[in-house]
């Protein structure tokens, strides 16, 4: 788009961008959309989402990609940096009447040429489960809506299982389904598995077994997203509380906690090994948690609205010598890392792992991790050693991460950031990720694991009470489309006290759960591109492009530098 005079040129849309890396040029002949590529009115609907898929076929060509678009769910062949899209040709296309898709996920371990696995969650609360391939509807979960009425709003298989899959609902809840039980004709009953502080358990009485096999009550308001750990054994959850929660899925334990520095979290995921989680959301930040110190190790600020995703890049990553006190490996442990592929099953984690030993040269790494938001912007970021480990010596060559103190004493120098043993190397995560024979270390399988904490569970904390609910209008309680702006450590305090909410902010900021501004690095994004007219809501790092989508229903690629290919006419 061509503008004349500088004014404009903040508002002009990026259609490629340079990083250490090189040039990353979105391609215009890979853009999926509706057929007749007419931007979406998404006023009042759902937001645009995106789920891709190998099907692992012979011909090279196995990509499949599915996206909603208000009432409509298309699935596609996706031919990437390749070849151009042909819109023409849907595989599967579906239009439902008096709900909307809201989200949607495929089974990576049963997926073949022939046959594939999608859930897709809808407003309504149901839960779909559809082969796209065969043009089947096999089953419909929560269909009489007895379960949960409010809008799905995260559906994910569990990492590792052909039939266990995790619903969350903006009630808060969020259950455990199999695909081979009924639901039932009845509402289910339950009784208490497990509390803790702000989330209860609940597994359903019933004389045969039915679905839901658990439910889950998490903070305060809408549950907005969950991600499932690299090695399945984690489960992160992001409400409009404004807290992350990280449990065991199987122990059913809570593992730790943060909380936004104003409004409510909308979006998470871990790094490849499992040792970092990065949230998003409505105080226009993105924030990098420490699985193992479970504490704010820095916060980023480059957005301008709300931050709707946030995702790291397995593929793109620094490797270099460093001080002998840091992180040691061998070149094969970070090609793993750089290889770490959307394919669950190549479970390359577990071997990162490995960058422990002592038994070779020195290394470093830096994580590479991207966010989109309301704002229309992308914004990439590096993760870098002086960021991870602020209390060893640095490594004599960084990379182009700024990071921005709010006051002088520099980052992990004052009293309020905490060093504990961990924060040296954190130990590797014990189990591999999403292989269908890796079994569990005291059981044989995910629904084993599944089935026995149920079976124990109930008669050993059956007597437990459950604490009274509190009232969830905290969605009120806050300027919901409050942003930001700039931040200052002079305004930073005062932020925190607009509102009060449930969870009172000016109790928790300053504390463990929720730093003050200047208490932790302030990172600058390297790029910060506005890339779309609607507001972003898809952002997917895969191996040879990044894929961006806005809620005008555009799916957009960028090829990565070196990855981009003449398209055939």
């Amino acid at each position: 788009m061509a503008t004349e005079g500088g004014g404009k040129e903040m508002n002009e849309i990026k259609t490629q961008f340079t990083t250490r890396e090189g040039l990353y040029k979105q391609l215009q002949h890979s853009e999926y959309s509706r057929p007749n590529r007419v931007p979406f009115n998404s006023q009042g609907s759902n937001p645009v989402r995106v789920s891709f898929v190998n099907l692992n076929d012979q011909s090279g060509n196995g990509d499949r990609l599915c996206f909603n678009v208000g009432r409509e769910l298309y699935f596609y062949i996706y031919k990437g940096v390749r070849k151009a899209a042909d819109l023409s040709k849907p595989i599967d296309k579906r239009i439902y009447k008096g709900t909307q898709p809201t989200c949607h996920d495929f089974n990576h371990l049963t997926a073949t040429a022939e046959s594939v696995s999608l859930l897709v969650g809808f407003s309504a609360g149901q839960v779909q489960l559809i082969d796209p391939i065969k043009k089947e509807t096999s089953k419909l979960f929560n269909e009489e809506r007895l379960i949960d009425k409010a809008r799905v709003t995260c559906v994910k298989w569990v990492p590792g299982s052909e039939s266990l899959f995790l619903v969350a609902h903006s009630s808060g809840n969020m259950y455990l389904y199999n695909v081979e039980h009924t639901c039932g004709t009845t509402a289910p009953h339950y009784q208490l598995l497990k509390q803790g502080e702000s989330f209860a358990v609940h597994t359903c009485k019933s004389k045969s077994t039915r679905n839901p096999l658990l439910k889950w009550t998490v903070g305060e308001g809408a549950l907005n997203e969950f991600a499932f750990s690299p090695d399945g054994k984690f489960l992160a959850c992001v409400s409009q509380d404004g807290f992350l929660r990280v449990f065991n899925f199987d122990s059913v334990e809570l593992h730790g906690t943060m909380k936004s520095y104003f409004g409510g979290l909308l979006c998470v995921c871990w790094s490849p090994d499992g040792k970092y989680i990065v949230t998003g959301g409505e105080d226009d930040l993105v924030t990098v948690w420490s699985f193992v110190d479970c504490r704010v190790i820095a916060r980023g600020h480059g957005h301008k609205s709300w931050v709707s995703v946030v995702a790291f890049d397995p593929y793109t990553t620094s490797v270099e010598e460093s001080d002998p006190m840091e992180f040691s490996g061998s070149d094969e442990d970070f090609q793993d890392l750089l290889h770490f592929g959307r394919d669950r099953a190549n479970s390359t984690q577990s071997r990162l792992s490995k960058r422990n030993s002592t038994d070779s040269r020195p290394v470093s790494v830096t994580y590479r991790f991207g966010s989109v938001g309301q704002d229309t912007q992308l914004c990439l970021w590096d993760l870098t050693e002086d960021i991870l480990f602020p209390h060893q010596p640095l490594s004599r060559a960084r990379t182009h991460t700024n990071v921005m103190n709010a006051t002088s004493p520099p980052a992990g120098s004052n009293g309020n950031s905490v060093t504990t043993p961990g924060n040296s190397v954190p130990p590797p995560l014990p189990r591999s990720n999403s292989l269908p024979h890796a079994a569990v270390s005291n059981a044989g399988s995910k629904s084993s694991v599944m089935d026995g904490a149920i079976a124990s569970g109930v008669s050993k904390f059956a007597t437990l009470s459950l604490h009274d609910r509190k009232e969830r209008h905290h969605e009120k309680d806050h300027k919901r489309n409050h942003s930001m702006g700039h931040i200052s450590s002079k305004s930073s305090d005062k932020l925190n006290l607009v509102t009060k909410t449930k969870t009172d902010s000016a109790k928790t900021l300053g504390t463990p759960l929720c730093p003050r501004m200047e208490d932790v690095p302030l990172l600058e994004p390297l790029i910060c591109k506005k890339v779309a007219h609607g507001r972003l809501t898809v952002l997917i790092f895969l191996e040879d492009c990044i894929v961006t989508a806005c809620q005008e229903g555009f799916i957009c690629t960028w090829g990565r530098p070196g990855k981009v290919v003449s398209f055939n006419p």
